[in-house]
């Protein structure tokens, strides 16, 4: 019964986890400008993601490490350099942006600068970090993400039509701005597929002492969990494509976006976007900063983990707080969150083919998985990510520069 209670939660979790600030800017964006052209692109991405994630449980169940720290064992540490740095940089934009997104949301609500809130938003997500196991951390904020769920009811309460949902999900060329579309597409991808995700869900499997047996745990939560969060993704899109695009609100900004509850919650509707957009950040601004301790800890071999004490692990926690600092810092530079988010989602597509590639050594290697290794379908899936990723980084800048 254990058992089933942690799979229960650990799937609710996902779904609270998975909407956050690059998943609700992009996905009101191709809704307001694409209807539901883009629906397919958000259920594409979350395959891709729960996939991954699978791939990142079955690694820390089986071996007992994480993709960091079985990338340096595998490869060294040298070959790791590039890719740590270059996640680092991204997620410290990402950082930014999420701290940002939460700075909004208590705009939203108070009318107060959202600059006034980063330094506060910034100490509270340590705190938490510092007094929190995994568990409280993952699970209390997860929970508590379940707000977003009122994505999907807004949606419901609109009546999409349905004939029109499913030709959403068929990939089928804009009749105008291309370019425009090619973006929001690969924005999509690179703001589901976070590698921060993929560790952050290794690491925490470790920290749970997963094993071999818990193996359809992990493959449950990642399928069912990313999947439930893709509905929510295509829940922001819908609401979106609804109440936006009929008026040609293009969405440039989070007060913008904030508009599409109205016509489902009325004069709640502004309140309760702001209250799903906040405490998505909030969570996803935590998950990113712990990561950040994680990668740079299984990086160095320095020892790491929330469930330890802090003292026993000043390096980590130095990691995490140097990271919340450095983001905080990006926040209130002065940059709008929106472009921050659309910047790093950008980095993110660029690094991934950096990210993925080593999963094609790691799942077939029996030191690490035993058994338990890729079959053919699962390495031609990879493989054909891989080329997808190496594409996508090679056109995202134009993208970026033409249509973002």
């Amino acid at each position: 019964m254990k058992k089933i209670a942690n799979l229960v939660l650990g799937v609710v979790t996902s779904i609270g986890g998975f909407v956050e600030v690059g998943s609700i800017s992009t996905a009101a964006q191709a809704g307001s400008e694409f209807e539901y052209a883009l629906l397919w692109a958000i259920g594409a991405a979350g395959l891709m993601l729960a996939m991954l994630v699978e791939m990142s449980g079955r690694l820390a169940a089986v071996s007992r490490r994480t993709v960091a720290a079985a990338v340096r064992e595998r490869f060294g540490f040298h070959f790791q350099t590039v890719p740590l740095c270059a996640e680092l940089a991204t997620d410290l934009l990402l950082l930014a942006a999420e701290v940002g997104g939460v700075g909004i949301a208590l705009r939203l609500l108070t009318g107060v600068g959202f600059e006034w809130w980063i330094l506060p938003v910034a100490l509270v997500a340590w705190l938490i970090l510092w007094f929190g196991n995994f568990s409280a951390i993952e699970d209390g904020l997860g929970v508590l993400g379940l707000v977003t769920v009122s994505f999907v009811v807004a949606a419901w309460r609109l009546h999409p039509e349905p004939a029109a949902l499913g030709r959403g999900l068929v990939p089928r060329l804009p009749s105008h701005d291309l370019v425009r579309y090619g973006f929001l597409a690969v924005s999509i991808l690179g703001a589901t597929v976070s590698p921060y995700l993929l560790n952050f869900y290794a690491s925490g499997a470790v920290e749970e002492e997963w094993s071999e047996q818990d193996l359809w745990i992990n493959r449950t939560t990642s399928f069912a969990g990313m999947g439930f969060g893709t509905v929510v993704s295509m829940g922001v899109l819908v609401t979106a494509a609804l109440v936006l695009a009929p008026r040609h609100i293009r969405v440039d900004s989070y007060e913008q976006a904030a508009l599409m509850f109205v016509p489902a919650f009325g004069h709640w509707g502004v309140t309760l976007f702001a209250l799903a957009l906040g405490v998505g950040c909030l969570g996803a601004s935590v998950e990113i900063a712990l990561n950040a301790g994680y990668l740079v800890s299984q990086a160095f071999g320095w020892t790491w983990g929330v469930e330890q004490k802090r003292k026993e692990t000043a390096r980590f926690s130095a990691a995490f707080t140097g990271v919340l600092v450095l983001g905080a810092a990006v926040a209130l530079a002065g940059f709008d969150p929106l472009r921050i988010t659309l910047v790093s989602l950008a980095m993110t597509v660029m690094i991934m083919p950096l990210v993925v590639l080593p999963f094609l050594v790691l799942m077939n290697d029996p030191r690490f998985v035993k058994q338990h290794t890729s079959g053919p379908v699962g390495n031609v899936l990879l493989a054909a990510l891989v080329v997808m990723g190496a594409l996508f980084a090679v056109i995202v800048v134009p993208l970026e520069v033409f249509g973002g």
